[in-house]
């Protein structure tokens, strides 16, 4: 089978630093969390970060430190997996779905300027598959309206528009290190931001409740253990040392699937100018008579690993059952996007010989 992802990193690269830990006997709050902390500061450029268990967590936070409550309106792009609205949901709040671009699979501005009202107290921009194109004009939109802007980068490191990283563009941005990310920790996630406001709320909400003063605790608040294990963020500093070379590589991948398929009516997913692109996930639409779900069963046939683009969250039974707001372009999307195999040794000229032969 060709998967549809290999991870990065190999045990070869942890080895020592896992024997490290385990002699130790320092599995959480150590040294490799925080210096995974600083790489991911330097790297995207932020000034703080903090460490997640997932991007779910992490969005969950975001909204928590902005003070987002109960029936407070929360706008979400609508091509996304559900966690994005998920958040919104299990805090109280109220997802409004704002349809996005067929050619970037984003949130489109006309959109977004249509759905804010008196009760929208946030923003929830998605970098689509890990495409940041149009976060900027949406930032700029939430200025305007004065709206904080919450980056779902979870598919987005190694990303930028602008000559600006993904994790330093919005007001918060939310990481995911999911075993699909191309810069993985099993589980995991980070918030990265540059409002030293937030910085208080954080290092007591994240160690449950408790500040530390002279050595003593005192739990001044409720929190939350949403720590990342050392073990894990050993796994994600051997990655950052790579990530560029890897986006790279995974560009002239994409590049090579563009010359074989694009031709057989394969639309790939637009990247804007101004953008790098880290290719997160490589996806196309597929030709107006090409089945998707019947391209996808037979390339599994043939040793293919696909799957589906992502989620209309609108259009899944929960929210289009309780909310009856189907947004079309996402609804398109879920129903004709495919997402190939991307990674160094991926055979592109196999792929696409099987999608000749189904076509």
């Amino acid at each position: 089978m060709i998967k549809l992802i290999k991870p990065y990193i190999s045990f070869d690269e942890v080895k020592e630093d896992f024997e490290d830990i385990f002699e130790s006997g320092w599995f959480t709050k150590g040294k490799f969390v925080e210096e995974f902390r600083t790489e991911i500061k330097k790297y995207t450029g932020t000034k703080y970060a903090y460490l997640t268990t997932s991007a779910t967590t992490a969005l969950t936070m975001a909204l928590k430190v902005l003070n987002i409550k109960e029936n407070d309106e929360v706008i979400v792009s609508d091509f996304s997996f559900p966690a994005t609205a998920n958040v919104v949901e299990e805090i109280g709040a109220i997802p409004i779905f704002a349809d996005v671009s067929l050619e970037t699979y984003n949130m489109l501005p006309s959109e977004l300027e249509n759905k804010i009202t008196e009760k929208t107290k946030a923003v929830i921009f998605v970098d689509a598959l890990g495409n940041p194109s149009g976060i900027s004009e949406i930032k700029d939109i939430c200025k305007k309206y004065d709206l904080p802007l919450i980056e779902d980068g979870a598919c987005a490191i190694g990303s930028s528009e602008r000559n600006i990283k993904c994790g330093n563009i919005a007001d918060i941005t939310c990481f995911s290190f999911h075993p699909r990310k191309l810069l993985t920790t099993g589980e995991g996630g980070a918030i990265t931001f540059n409002n030293k406001e937030y910085v208080d709320f954080f290092e007591v909400k994240l160690n449950h409740g408790a500040k530390v003063e002279n050595g003593k605790f005192d739990f001044i608040d409720f929190g939350y253990n949403y720590r990342l294990p050392e073990l894990q963020a050993v796994m994600g500093i051997k990655q950052f040392k790579k990530l560029d070379n890897i986006v790279k590589t995974r560009n002239v991948i994409r590049d090579d699937y563009l010359k074989r398929i694009t031709s057989l009516g394969f639309k790939i997913q637009n990247i804007c100018n101004e953008v790098i692109y880290n290719v997160q996930s490589l996806v196309f639409s597929v030709p107006s008579t090409v089945n998707r779900d019947d391209l996808v069963v037979y390339l599994r046939e043939n040793g293919i690993e696909t799957t589906i683009g992502t989620y209309c969250l609108s259009g899944t039974t929960y929210y289009k059952n309780k909310y009856n707001d189907v947004q079309k372009n996402a609804e398109f999307l879920e129903n004709n996007t495919i997402t190939f195999p991307c990674y160094d040794g991926v055979d592109v000229e196999y792929i696409a010989k099987k999608i000749k032969e189904y076509l």
